[in-house]
């Protein structure tokens, strides 16, 4: 198993203190993240992209270019690009730069986004999402792989002869699919023989199971190998202590806080209360082994072969903490138990 540390820089009041950070200090914040995670033995570090309050995260490789500058071997994901509303032009020089200043340490996590602003703010139909999202991916996977292409769509004018410049360091940069509510996510992702990555926030684990396996189910349907499937799974929420109730007690003003969201509400979660959301969602909450097991769990769900957490909401001192202690007390647990067979 490989872990991501990951963060979308929401940037609201600390539900316990009530302190909020300024800009600068949240961009601060997150890259000391990164490079704690790349201290304690974490595998990635991803920025999401979203447009709009609280969010501080509108340009995902501006950021993550800071990152790469202060570390030197953790993995950088976005999580997620919103690519059905961006140039796949931009997309590729933006993100092949940024490949090229990393030495090669770039994955992109893509998606048509999860919040409905960006859609009118960019001039795009939210009926339009799915479709947008694919062609604009048709294009980046040409443009990443060919010189010379010629192309024309809807999204953008025509291309002639085009070859996106600089090339990218790896060849090509990999390429994940988001995936939270939609078939059509996982069908795009299967027909490209590409990586999946569940979101798994907002919802019980049996809701991103059917998605996951309409994933594999497509990958067979496409004429893929299904041993070279492979799955990314996100846990919303983590905070570890040693006895369980202290975890949750400590969790609870921060969960609260997110489903109380805008972003909570949108999602429509089902879940009526923490214990409810504890018990049947992804929250990684609770004792060390408690953690361990609900990500055994999972992994017999989805059969994933990377796991992705959060700490964004905490103070920093506890987002130092829990990394810590999930990088001394969980990871070695599950990386014996499940040892991964691909690189994150």
């Amino acid at each position: 198993m490989r872990f991501i540390v990951s963060s979308l820089l929401s940037n609201g009041p600390d539900p316990v203190t009530g302190r909020q950070y300024t800009a600068y200090e949240k961009y601060q914040n997150v890259i000391d993240q990164a490079v704690t995670a790349e201290e304690l033995g974490y595998d990635g570090y991803g920025v999401g992209e979203r447009h709009g309050a609280p969010f501080l995260s509108p340009a995902p490789p501006v950021l993550l270019a800071t990152v790469a500058a202060r570390t030197s071997v953790i993995r950088l994901f976005t999580t997620v690009t919103v690519l059905s509303v961006l140039d796949p032009v931009r997309v590729a020089e933006d993100y092949a730069m940024l490949d090229q200043l990393s030495a090669g340490r770039l994955e992109l996590i893509i998606g048509k986004g999860n919040d409905p602003r960006h859609f009118e703010l960019f001039g795009l139909s939210e009926e339009r999402q799915w479709d947008a999202l694919a062609e604009n991916y048709g294009l980046l996977h040409r443009l990443w792989r060919e010189e010379g292409v010629d192309w024309a769509g809807s999204t953008r004018p025509a291309l002639t002869n085009v070859t996106s410049y600089p090339r990218p360091y790896q060849q090509p940069i990999p390429v994940w699919h988001g995936s939270a509510t939609s078939r059509q996510s996982t069908d795009l992702a299967a027909r490209y023989g590409d990586p999946l990555f569940s979101a798994n926030s907002f919802h019980p684990l049996e809701k991103y199971r059917a998605l996951v396996d309409h994933y594999r189910e497509r990958w067979a349907h496409y004429g893929h190998d299904p041993r070279e499937a492979v799955v990314g799974t996100g846990f919303g929420g983590l905070f570890l202590a040693k006895r369980s109730q202290d975890a949750v007690a400590g969790f609870r003003p921060y969960w609260d806080a997110l489903f109380n969201s805008a972003a909570g509400k949108h999602n429509n979660s089902p879940f009526a209360s923490l214990e409810d959301a504890l018990e049947r969602g992804s929250a990684l909450v609770g004792s060390p082994q408690q953690v361990i097991e609900k990500i055994h769990r999972y992994h017999e769900a989805f059969g994933n072969e990377v796991v992705g957490i959060g700490v964004d909401a905490l103070t920093e001192e506890l987002q130092h903490d829990q990394l810590a202690l999930f990088a001394s007390e969980v990871a070695p647990v599950i990386r014996r138990e499940l040892p991964a067979r691909v690189r994150p």
